[in-house]
């Protein structure tokens, strides 16, 4: 039933941000203008103002008839007024007036008589309030259900009360019939009656058998207890452990590990949550669960297929890919004869191969190819700068932020117990300090008599990786610590000939190139001259990594003209590098280097591959003595004395005149002095520039050398020959000089390179000299 009306009024707005209902006394302070305004229009009238609620910026149009008793100030010194909430009123039209304020026309607006239905709800809110007193242990309820007769005065009241959102309390408001209001006030009844109902049980099963003056056990257990009633407690966690554990079980994942998993996930189920210990024993179920414990792959044994994997992915190499083959026909012939992939004592029957040469050789994709060939998962670990012993072994389960080792890691990622996992650039392992020798951690992992058996720090359980394929990569040999190479085989990846970089760069980098910047293959016509260009003027390398972005920076500038509208196809010549590449970065300058007398050129290895090196020389007038600069190393300043000596002792054979060296200083330079330079095999190259220099004889400019030579003349083996072959050939010489004993080393170097090269093998330095000079 609707509300009746009465008579109008028009009384001063009092607007408020919150809900008065009727029947409440509030204390309002005079903090803002238009509660001034109303306050004072009220003491100049009948001292009524309408209370208008605005919540979440809507204005109501129901408001409340209340009177201003008193104004005066707080204790704080604030303005305020005490106003009496009486009844409802409905605002029928709102003025502005300039002195007065804001007023509203408003029609007071009184309950019409109940219905039985509504005397029944009435009856009912009665006993729901009745209850929350007694579960609230409540002193002010009780007396509102007392004194409170009349059914929209009981609403009213209540509501204000138990301080009901916002929103409940705007809608007892604005409920006019008094069967919507008891109805709405009903239903929030039995809510709040519910909630106390429930925080009630809380309390009372935390309480029970428990001491009371234990407050923050008691709070703790609250807290379980809200989790449990909510369904979020550990009993679903530690059942979903255990249906994992089972299954790990069942598929047979090794007695000791379950066990130990088992061990673990008890005292997990026996640990408090506010324990430090209940994180951490969750944290390592969840790693150890995360361990592909039951799966495996199985390996592919065709041979022929591998083969066709490893030619399609990388041009060249002929001698790398023979050796993968083998590696893969073994496990295959091991396989199909039913051996194990470990003897009688658990060990390995395979080695590490380890891919040995300068950047850009393609050394990280053949260790995917491998996989891809073998049918096998693929993760890579990079290990360059690596220098905590936890990086790879994991980390005591109480420090902070405690994980698992790369190794454990990277067999979670791969998704299989069997992965091929690459531990890139271990050459660059960093020495061992306070936090113990990454290195000495590798060789658990790599050494065939101890991987099956491999225990990480933070899973404290032994793993099994006798049967996952570990393949290492690394640009230098020598800085790989004795022990740890000794557990490798080592399989040189020296670099590139120029027709195979050619085809590489045309089957394989220019349309990875195209793709990345967007081009299709008929809009760009790159022919192999131009290719050949961009090889031998703008890169001098062993790898292919400049080539891919020389590529690169030249499809960059025709997708720009084919994006601003050019036609296409665009053609690419030779003479168009200058405008796209720029400038010619490597010029062939040995003739123009050993042009003059004193100056010869030499071979050498560095960590991006072999490299040409001039060595100059000089002598002035002075005392006599020798002069060294270029950051030469101890072993090459000692080849530089040696030469030195030699030339002196046998100057009369080679065609020198003693008395040039008598009372003069001679200075031996090797330009590229920023770059740090050691090595014996620069001997027979100082001695030829010595000799030049001292007989005014140009050294062949065609002629590159390299070998150790001895005080007696005698020309001893170096290594690197490969390496220093393709570097001679990249830098246009065709003849190079080694030493005897390197000859069945040539067998390394391409064909292709040695039909365009003479090779002159010295065994004294006489041998030398008649290769050197015209």
């Amino acid at each position: 039933m609707s509300a009746s009306s009465t008579s109008q009024l028009v009384l001063p707005i009092l607007p408020v941000e919150s809900v008065v209902l009727p029947g409440v006394v509030v204390t309002l302070a005079l903090d803002s203008e238009p509660i001034r305004a109303a306050i004072a229009a009220a003491q100049a009238g009948d001292g009524r103002v309408v209370i208008v609620p605005t919540v979440d910026g809507r204005t109501s149009a129901i408001g409340v008839v209340a009177r201003v008793p008193n104004v005066g100030t707080l204790p704080s010194g604030v303005a305020a007024a005490i106003v009496q909430a009486e009844g409802r009123a409905r605002l029928d039209a709102v003025t502005d007036g300039e002195r007065s304020g804001r007023h509203a026309e408003v029609t007071p607006l009184a309950d019409a008589r109940p219905s039985p239905r509504t005397e029944a709800a009435v009856r009912e809110l009665r006993v729901t309030l009745e209850e929350i007193a007694k579960l609230r242990n409540s002193r002010r309820l009780p007396e509102i259900l007392r004194t409170a007769t009349d059914p929209g005065a009981l609403v009213d009241s209540a509501t204000a009360w138990g301080e009901a959102p916002v929103a409940h309390q705007l809608r007892i408001l604005e409920a006019t019939d008094i069967a919507e209001r008891v109805d709405t006030a009903l239903e929030w009844a039995r809510n709040l009656l519910a909630e106390t109902q429930i925080n009630e049980q809380i309390r009372s099963d935390v309480t029970e058998g428990m001491e009371k003056h234990q407050r923050e056990f008691l709070l703790r257990q609250q807290m379980e207890a809200i989790r449990k009633e909510l369904g979020e407690g550990d009993d679903n966690v530690v059942a979903d452990y255990r249906a994992r554990l089972a299954a790990l079980i069942e598929a047979e994942a090794g007695a000791k590990t379950t066990a130990f998993i088992a061990k673990e996930l008890d005292r997990f189920e026996r640990t408090s949550s506010q324990s430090p210990e209940h994180s951490w024993i969750r944290t390592w179920l969840d790693r150890i669960f995360d361990l592909p414990w039951a799966t495996t792959t199985d390996d592919n044994h065709d041979l022929a297929g591998a083969r066709a994997v490893l030619d399609a992915d990388h041009h060249g190499l002929d001698d790398v890919k023979e050796r993968i083959v083998e590696y893969l026909a073994v496990r295959k012939l091991r396989h199909e004869r039913g051996l194990a992939a470990t003897d009688d004592r658990g060990r390995a029957t395979g080695t590490v191969l380890t891919l040995v040469g300068p950047p850009g050789v393609g050394k990280t994709s053949l260790g995917e190819s491998v996989a891809r060939a073998m049918g096998r998962n693929f993760v890579r670990v990079a290990l360059g700068g690596v220098r905590d012993e936890a990086e790879i072994r994991g980390h005591r389960r109480t420090y902070v932020g405690a994980q698992p080792g790369r190794i454990v890691r990277a067999i979670a990622e791969s998704g299989s117990m069997n992965p091929v996992v690459l531990l890139d650039e271990v050459d660059k392992i960093s020495a061992g300090g306070w936090s113990g020798d990454p290195t000495a951690a590798l060789l658990e992992v790599l050494d065939p008599a101890q991987n099956h058996t491999f225990r990480d720090h933070y899973l404290e359980v032994e793993l099994d990786l006798s049967d996952v394929v570990f393949i290492a990569t690394a640009n230098v040999a020598d800085t790989i610590p004795g022990p740890l190479l000794d557990r490798m085989e080592l399989v040189r990846l020296d670099g590139y000939t120029a027709d195979e970089k050619q085809f590489i760069a045309r089957h394989h980098l220019l349309p990875r190139q195209l793709e990345r910047n967007a081009l299709r293959p008929d809009e760009v016509a790159i022919g192999d001259a131009t290719i050949e260009a961009i090889i031998t003027g703008y890169t001098r390398e062993a790898g292919v990594r400049s080539l891919e972005r020389e590529l690169g920076k030249v499809l960059r500038k025709v997708a720009a003209r084919v994006g601003s509208g050019a036609a296409t196809p665009v053609q690419l010549t030779p003479d168009d590098l200058h405008g796209l590449l720029g400038r010619v970065k490597f010029v062939d300058e040995t003739a123009e280097r050993v042009a003059v007398a004193g100056v010869a050129t030499g071979l050498a290895v560095t960590g991006i591959g072999g490299d040409v090196l001039f060595i100059e020389t000089t002598a002035s007038d002075g005392e006599a003595g020798l002069t060294l600069t270029g950051q030469l190393g101890d072993v090459m300043k000692e080849s530089a004395q040696i030469a030195l000596s030699y030339v002196r002792s046998h100057a009369a054979e080679l065609g020198v005149d003693p008395a040039a060296l008598a009372g003069r200083r001679v200075h031996v330079h090797v330009p590229a002095g920023a770059v740090p330079k050691d090595g014996p095999s620069a001997g027979i190259t100082m001695a030829t520039a010595l000799v030049s220099l001292l007989s005014d004889r140009p050294v062949k400019p065609t002629v590159g050398m390299t070998g150790e030579i001895t005080l007696q003349g005698k020309v001893l083996p170096i290594g690197g020959v490969k390496q220093k072959v393709l570097a001679a050939h990249r830098a246009g010489l065709t003849e190079v000089v080694l030493p005897k004993r390197n000859g069945p080393d040539l067998e390394d170097v391409p064909e292709a390179v040695r039909a365009q090269m003479t090779f002159h093998l010295a065994d004294t330095y006489t041998d030398v000299l008649a290769a050197a000079f015209v």
